[in-house]
């Protein structure tokens, strides 16, 4: 998530044993991670899902490497790139989709205008081809609107109106409501290397925290759904506040639900899920429910934000509004097809969505994390097997969605537990699950028999009863297609003391005993000492051949270069903070780059740079010498800096064309960036003079003489 948007109150209070404790024990395993895993044939995504087979033939490959030099961090407002490399502003927040628009500067934005317009705060993002010919030269771009600026969408007013106190206007919630979402927008190079949107694409489209979804998997249909909207639990609008985002093989984008339960309020008494996952009791975010009422309001569009109970029936209110939120929203860029709101992936607060390793005749797995402190990483496995033949086919059209049913609404749905030997344990969020105490996981939560969509509602309640290991919240993941590696990103952690906290319970219902309490405070540790862990740090893990288990290790730590705590042996070329952004970059012969994003407010790197991206090749730490993590004193140089983001912002999303000649980042919530606050298109690393509007965007890194980036 963003570091504008984080609620600080928000923490696992469950007495599971702590991240921190784990590293205490044991920091690295490498030599248990290869012992016996050679790297398997593999296959995995390719540009827009489509499946491709990489096959590892045993010859010796030369290392990939990092051809570029390490660029010195910086404090401006502009985007750095290494010498040789250019960057390209594209469709910053409110470039219209529709032909014949315009925007400018000074621009009010209307509700209308908005709903036609990119939306704003860019972050997960992907492509999608047209055509194989032209896969890196023409393709959809489908990206996520994680949460507005008020000051920039207000600017030419003065800013937003009763944001403290009273009314919003209902036309101001309306704006807000279609600046969230996901953007769909077909975008070209022309031959001169330079990107652009095309106006008027019949791909073009927005969803918003209006727009109509369907419900899907386990809990569509069932009584928590049921709204005054949609009785019979099927439907729902709005997806909100999506971060990460995830591919499927058939040809669809995932948008990921996560910082979405303040935009509710409840103003009763809380149900136990509620409760677990952050509902507000006092006011919402936006204040969008204040304008319930208005003469313009039409189906309860504001009135839905307000889930206090009113009625007889969950059928006459909206008490289950904020329950068909927190879920992987399945998008198909080529279609103007409802969204799908996958119930089956469980429901928290998603930081993205991963496809693992991807093999004919096996099931298709996806991994996410949930992005508050003391929270849990989790991995979904469909019942049914890959079959190759489902892989998209761009430029045809089809029912991907269909395809979409088949895989991600029956599976199982699983949360982490990491071991002090560097083992872990997948462990079933299912009715019939054991947990701890020897109960099946539906009579701990108080659930009926065989009542899989409860489970699902209280997925957070239940991986604190199955024991499941709080982490330092986990953030986006990536995996290796080649080795199955999954990486991850533990982004930091304020609250973790210097002494062990003591766990306490705080038994929130009635009828739940021991759900959502304990350590309040995580202890640390000697190879993690740093109090509040601000700086954060990467795993990764491999499953293994055994059931529902794998093996794990600290990749890097995050640390200034004077820190006690600098365990990877950071300098000035490569020190980073709060890791966020994750991608595995593949190229030829199976190798690839991991590209690494940071959210950073640590102090002892604020002052040095702005929020950047790094890069770092796996493969060349082969030969890793020490005891600590792989990232170390021997081989940190390893990892390099590759660019730099504008005061103010985060730097996030990322994917590349399939020639690789094409970098495509976002830039959120600049401070004074870009310099052109009216061009659609501009030089990236210009910086600006004067104050600007700021503008969300997203940025393309080419080299100039054309060749693939980074190496």
């Amino acid at each position: 998530m963003s570091k504008e948007i984080e609620d600080h109150r928000l923490l696992n209070q469950s007495s599971n044993q702590p991240f921190a404790d784990v590293l205490a024990q044991h920091v690295s395993r490498r030599a248990v991670m290869r012992g016996g895993l050679g790297l398997a044939a593999a296959s995995m995504l390719g540009f827009g899902g489509a499946a491709q087979a990489l096959a590892s033939n045993g010859v010796q490959k030369t290392p990939l490497t990092l051809a570029f030099e390490a660029v010195q961090g910086s404090l401006t407002d502009a985007v750095v790139v290494p010498e040789g490399y250019v960057a390209q502003v594209l469709v910053p927040w409110g470039t219209p989709l529709n032909t014949g628009d315009s925007w400018q500067s000074d621009q009010s934005m209307t509700a209308e205008r908005q709903a036609a317009s990119v939306g704003m705060n860019h972050d997960g993002m992907a492509g999608f081809a047209l055509d194989a010919d032209n896969a890196s030269r023409r393709f959809v771009l489908v990206l996520n609107n994680e949460y507005i600026d008020q000051a920039a969408l207000w600017a030419p007013q003065g800013g937003p109106t009763n944001t403290s106190e009273g009314k919003r206007p209902a036309e101001e919630s309306r704006t807000e409501i279609n600046a969230h979402g996901v953007t769909i927008v077909e975008v070209e190079k022309d031959t001169n290397g330079h990107w652009s949107h095309v106006p008027g694409s019949r791909y073009n489209r927005r969803l918003t925290s209006a727009t109509v979804m369907e419900m899907a998997g386990p809990v569509a249909g069932s009584d928590y759904v049921k709204t005054r909207f949609s009785p019979a639990g099927t439907q729902t609008r709005g997806t909100n506040n999506n971060c990460g985002n995830g591919l499927t093989p058939w040809g669809t984008y995932i948008a990921c639900e996560e910082n979405w339960p303040n935009v509710f309020v409840n103003h009763g008494q809380l149900f136990q899920d509620d409760a677990r996952i952050g509902i507000p009791t006092d006011k919402s975010r936006y204040g969008w429910d204040t304008s319930a009422g208005d003469a313009s309001e039409e189906s309860d569009e504001f009135a839905r934000f307000d889930i206090t109970p009113r009625g007889e029936r969950a059928e006459d209110d909206y008490r289950n509004e904020a329950r068909t939120f927190g879920y992987q929203v399945e998008v198909d860029p080529y279609s103007d097809a409802h969204a799908v709101k996958r119930t089956a992936l469980g429901r928290f607060r998603h930081e993205g969505c991963w496809l693992g390793k991807l093999e004919a005749g096996q099931p298709v797995v996806y991994y996410s994390g949930h992005d508050s402190r003391n929270e849990y990483v989790y991995k979904y496995v469909s019942d049914a097997a890959w079959d190759p033949a489902d892989a998209n086919r761009p430029g045809e059209a089809y029912d991907r969605l269909a395809i979409g049913s088949k895989y991600l609404d029956n599976g199982t749905l699983y949360v982490a537990r990491f071991n002090a030997d560097g083992s872990g344990e997948w462990l079933p969020l299912t009715p019939s699950a054991q947990t701890r105490d020897g109960r099946s996981l539906a009579t701990a939560l108080g659930l009926a028999e065989n009542d899989l969509a409860g489970v699902i509602i209280n997925t957070c309640d239940a991986a604190d009863l199955m024991g499941a290991t709080p982490m330092d919240r986990p953030e986006w993941a990536t995996v290796d297609p080649s080795s199955g590696e999954v990486y991850l990103t533990l982004t930091n952690n304020s609250k973790r003391s210097e002494e062990a906290a003591a766990a306490t319970f705080t038994n929130q219902g009635d009828d739940i005993a021991q759900l959502g309490v304990g350590y309040e405070t995580a202890p640390a540790n000697a190879v993690n000492p740093r109090a509040n862990n601000e700086a954060g740090h990467i795993i990764r893990w491999r499953e293994s051949r055994l059931p529902n288990a794998f093996r794990w290790e600290v990749f890097v730590f995050g640390a200034a270069t004077n820190d006690e705590g600098n365990h990877s042996g950071l300098t000035e070329m490569n020190q980073f903070a709060s890791p966020d952004g994750l991608w595995f970059d593949q190229r030829d012969d199976g190798q690839g780059i991991l590209w690494i994003q940071t959210d950073n407010g640590y102090e002892g790197i604020t002052e040095y740079t702005n929020d950047q991206l790094l890069a770092v090749v796996p493969n060349s730490l082969d030969e890793i010498q020490g005891t600590g993590p792989v990232i170390n004193n021997s081989n940190q140089q390893q990892l390099k800096r590759f660019a730099v983001g504008p005061n103010g912002c985060e730097v996030t999303g990322i994917f590349a064309t399939p020639d690789k000649t094409a970098l495509f980042i976002n830039i959120q919530h600049p401070g004074n960036w870009p310099a052109d606050g009216s061009a659609l298109t501009q030089d990236a690393t210009a910086e600006t003079s004067g104050q600007v509007r700021p503008r969300a965007s997203t940025v393309v890194i080419q080299k100039r003489d054309g060749g693939p980036v980074g190496v």
